[in-house]
C-alpha cells in the first residue's frame, strides 16, 4: 500500500522517517520528496508498505502526529490520472514574449530616451 506523508517538517531525514513507519511494518520503499535544483524537501513524501493492515495502523496512529513542531498528514496515496502527469516532468508555461514590460525587465522607454 502507497501512504502519503504531508506536512513534514524539512530537517527530517528519510532513516528517521523510515524507522517511523518500521514500527507499524515492514517499508519497501520510503523517499522524501526534494526540489531538483536545491535538493530542499519540498515537505513531502511516501512510503510504500506491503502489508495493507500495518500500514492503515500506521495511518491511524501517525496522522496529525507532531514532528519537529508540525503535524504530519499521513493517509493513502492518490493515484495521478496519466493525464495530470507530463512526460520527464517538463512543465512549461508557454514561453515566449508576453508583451508585458512590468514582468519582463525591460522597459522600451527607457532605451529609446536620448
Amino acid at each position: 500500500m502507497n501512504v502519503f506523508i504531508g506536512n513534514l517538517p524539512y530537517k527530517i531525514e528519510e532513516s528517521e522517517l523510515r524507522e517511523l513507519f518500521e514500527d507499524y511494518g515492514e517499508v519497501t520503499s520510503l523517499k522524501i520528496i526534494t526540489d531538483r535544483q536545491t535538493g530542499q524537501s519540498k515537505g513531502f513524501g511516501f512510503a510504500e508498505m506491503p502489508d495493507r493492515e500495518s500500514a492503515l495502523k500506521a495511518m491511524e496512529d501517525l496522522n496529525a502526529a507532531e514532528i519537529y513542531g508540525r503535524n504530519i498528514v499521513v493517509k493513502e496515496a492518490e493515484e495521478k490520472p496519466a493525464g495530470e502527469r507530463k512526460p520527464g516532468g517538463f512543465k512549461s508555461n508557454g514561453g515566449g514574449y508576453k508583451g508585458n514590460s512590468n514582468t519582463s525587465g525591460y522597459n522600451k522607454t527607457d532605451y529609446d530616451k536620448k
